[in-house]
């Protein structure tokens, strides 16, 4: 029922917009997103695969990163597959269950993106701040409950705004102007009234963007004082090594939901949030197993070491 209170039939599918409209546009783009996501899923996965094999790997922090490399297959693939179908198909059509499937799974893998940021922020605040105390606070028994915590909230988080979306109408019009299926083009799009969506959405952009913005910025003020008191140049650059992997991840990532979601109105533009959606859902989660590999000495190390030993045993 819209929000005149007329009956409108129940739709079957959706039809999206997508990237460009222009068909050698979009070949170009196949490529280039072909590229870009097979990039991710071979990068993460060759993350997830090294810090498995490295003993010196078997750390807190590397297990953090390898949930961090799941995490971004996952969001990845939650759009990039369709959205590359997309670009070699004449109409975008997806169905109602698979639209709902999509959001599902892309909502609950960027929450889990941004909160384990979070907790690999707290990682490094524990490591650096408290080092005495860093093999207590940080057990396996605490990892594995911290990182289950974090998918427990992406999940529950991601069923409520699914669910709570596809309880709306769309009797105007079926087409998403947009290249998949996100919470605010579906508000958009739908002829009930969606104030309490709204409302939903932006207490829980707060609560997991906020929150996790801050324990990042609590966990760095209290490293960079420690830091700072450092006598070791040695040791003050070996503490800023470990934490710059992390903070261009975080910056880059936070960097980009902060432009799309809390800029001001009067300067919304479709073809550029749709420009700064493509990078925080394609470039992104490739970015961070490049950030990790090529920033950090320990897991170029240990990369070298995979390398010869396959050339030696070849």
């Amino acid at each position: 029922m819209n929000k005149s209170g007329e009956n409108c039939s129940i739709l079957d599918e959706f039809l999206l917009l997508g990237i460009s409209n222009s068909p050698d546009v979009q070949k170009g783009l196949f490529v280039l997103f072909l590229l870009v996501y097979g990039v991710t899923v071979v990068a993460n996965l060759g993350m997830i695969l090294l810090i498995q094999m490295e003993p010196r790997l078997h750390t807190p922090m590397y297990y953090f990163l390898s949930n961090l490399s799941f995490s971004d297959i996952c969001y990845s693939s939650s759009v990039s597959p369709k959205m590359l179908a997309d670009f070699l198909s004449e109409q975008k059509r997806i169905p109602y269950n698979l639209c709902a499937v999509q959001m599902y799974l892309f909502g609950t893998f960027a929450d889990v993106e941004c909160l384990m940021l979070a907790v690999m922020a707290y990682d490094r605040y524990v490591a650096i701040c408290n080092p005495l105390l860093y093999t207590v606070a940080m057990s396996n028994r605490v990892c594995t409950q911290l990182v289950a915590i974090v998918y427990t909230e992406g999940l529950v988080d991601a069923a409520i705004h699914t669910c709570c979306t596809f309880q709306l109408s769309f009797c105007n019009s079926n087409i998403i102007k947009h290249f998949f299926c996100d919470i605010p083009p579906l508000l958009a799009l739908s002829s009930s009234d969606t104030t309490i969506n709204e409302i939903m959405l932006f207490i829980s952009s707060c609560c997991v963007v906020g929150c996790s913005i801050i324990t990042v910025l609590l966990s760095y003020s209290y490293i960079l004082t420690t830091i700072l008191r450092m006598n070791s140049a040695e040791g003050r650059h070996k503490a800023f090594s470990t934490c710059a992997s992390h903070l261009t991840a975080v910056a880059v990532f936070h960097g980009t939901l902060l432009f799309v979601y809390f800029r001001p109105s009067s300067s919304y533009s479709m073809d550029t949030d749709k420009i700064a959606s493509v990078f925080y859902t394609v470039v992104i989660p490739m970015l961070n197993p490049l950030i990790y590999s090529l920033r950090n000495k320990e897991v170029k190390g240990a990369l070298k070491k995979a390398i010869s030993s396959k050339l030696c045993s070849g």
